[in-house]
C-alpha cells in the first residue's frame, strides 16, 4: 500500500479513470456490436455512424490506440458495404 500522501492520491484518481475507462469501453463494444448485428443497410449505416464517433472519442481520450481505431473503422466499413 501507498504511503506518501501524493501516492495514495493517484491510487484514487487510477481508481475512478479506470471505471470511467471501462464504462466508455464497453459503450464503445456495443456500438460496433449493433453494427455488426444490424439486419440491413440502413439500420447498420445509422449504428456505423455512431460506432465511428464512439471510437474516435475513445482515441482522442487517449483509452484505445489510433491503429486499433482504424482497423476497427476499415472493418465496420468493409461490413456494411457488404450489405
Amino acid at each position: 500500500m501507498a504511503n506518501i500522501k501524493q501516492q495514495i492520491k493517484r491510487v484514487k484518481t487510477n481508481e475512478k479513470a479506470k471505471l470511467a475507462n471501462a464504462s466508455f469501453k464497453s459503450g464503445m463494444k456495443s456500438a460496433i456490436k449493433a453494427v455488426l448485428t444490424a439486419e440491413n443497410k440502413e439500420t447498420a449505416t445509422a449504428a456505423l455512424a455512431l460506432a465511428y464517433k464512439k471510437l474516435d472519442k475513445a482515441q482522442a481520450k487517449g483509452i484505445v490506440h489510433k491503429n486499433f481505431v482504424a482497423r476497427h473503422k476499415a472493418q465496420l466499413a468493409a461490413h456494411v458495404n457488404s450489405l
